[in-house]
C-alpha cells in the first residue's frame, strides 16, 4: 500500500505576485493528489488570526477534510500556530495534540494519528520551525522523543523546517531518514530546500517530488513537496 504524503506553505493564500487567493492555493492543493496534507500559513497573523483558507471552501471544492477535533489558535482559525491538516475522505484522525514548541518565537506543531483505509495506524508530526538553528535544534529534540515514543507504530514528520543546509540542525534525528525533495523556495525560483520529511526505519520513501507548475509558482512564495511512502501495513 502506497500513502501520499504532502507539505505546502500556503504564506497566508498570498502569491508571488502579491494577491492574496484562497482558490488558487486550494486548486494548488487539489492537483497534488495526495492523501495527507499538512499545511503551514494557513492563517492570518494579526488579531485573532482568522483563517486565510477556510474550512467550508475545503469542504465544498475539496476532496479533503479538516478533521475534528484539531486544536486552533483561535475560535475562527484553521490552524494551530498556523498549522493544519487535511485528509483525503476515508482517511480518519484517531488523535491530535497541540505541541508547543521551544525557541524565541510563538512556534508549534500538531501531533497526529491517523488511520488510512486498510492500514495500521501512523503517527505524523506537521511542523513549521523556527528562523534561528539553536531553536531548530531544541525543537527536533521534542519532535524526535514524540517519533520515537510512536514505535512500533510507522511515524513521520513533515512540513516547513527552515534549514538550508543538508545536514546541520538534524543532530536530534539520529535513527530516522531525511528526505529533501527538491529546491521548494522561492517558488519563482527555487534555491533552498526548507519543506521536508522525516521517516523512520519501518517506512520506505518509494517516489518524491516537488510539485512545479506555473500556478504553484504564483499562488505562494514555497512550491508544496510530496513523497510516496510505503511500510503503513498492518
Amino acid at each position: 500500500m502506497t500513502v501520499r504524503i504532502a507539505s505546502y506553505n500556503l504564506h497566508k493564500c498570498v502569491g508571488s505576485d502579491g494577491s492574496r487567493d484562497p482558490a488558487r492555493s486550494l486548486a494548488v492543493i487539489n492537483a497534488l493528489g495526495a492523501d495527507v496534507v499538512a499545511l503551514q500559513e494557513t492563517d492570518l497573523r494579526m488579531g485573532a488570526r482568522p483563517a486565510a483558507l477556510t474550512t467550508r471552501m475545503i469542504e465544498e471544492d475539496s476532496d479533503f477534510q479538516r478533521p475534528e477535533p484539531l486544536p486552533r489558535t483561535g475560535p475562527d482559525s484553521l490552524g494551530w500556530h498556523g498549522q493544519t491538516v487535511l485528509l483525503r475522505r476515508g482517511f480518519r484522525l484517531l488523535h491530535s495534540e497541540a505541541m508547543t514548541l521551544p525557541g524565541l518565537e510563538p512556534r508549534g506543531a500538531l501531533a497526529l494519528r491517523i488511520a488510512a483505509p486498510g492500514a495500521a495506524p501512523f503517527t505524523l508530526i506537521a511542523g513549521h520551525l523556527g528562523l534561528r538553528r539553536m531553536d531548530r535544534r531544541a525543537q527536533w529534540t521534542r519532535i524526535a522523543q514524540v517519533l520515537g515514543d510512536a514505535a512500533p507504530d510507522p511515524a513521520m514528520a513533515i512540513g516547513d523546517f527552515n534549514e538550508w543546509r543538508a545536514k546541520h540542525g538534524f543532530e536530534a534525528l539520529t535513527g530516522f531518514d531525511i528526505h529533501a525533495p527538491g529546491p521548494s523556495f522561492p517558488a519563482r525560483a527555487p534555491l533552498g530546500r526548507l519543506d521536508r520529511l522525516v521517516t523512520c526505519a519501518r517506512v520506505r520513501v518509494v517516489r518524491m517530488g516537488v510539485f512545479d507548475s506555473a500556478l504553484a509558482r504564483r499562488a505562494s512564495d514555497h512550491l508544496p513537496i510530496w513523497a510516496d511512502v510505503t511500510g503503513l501495513l498492518r
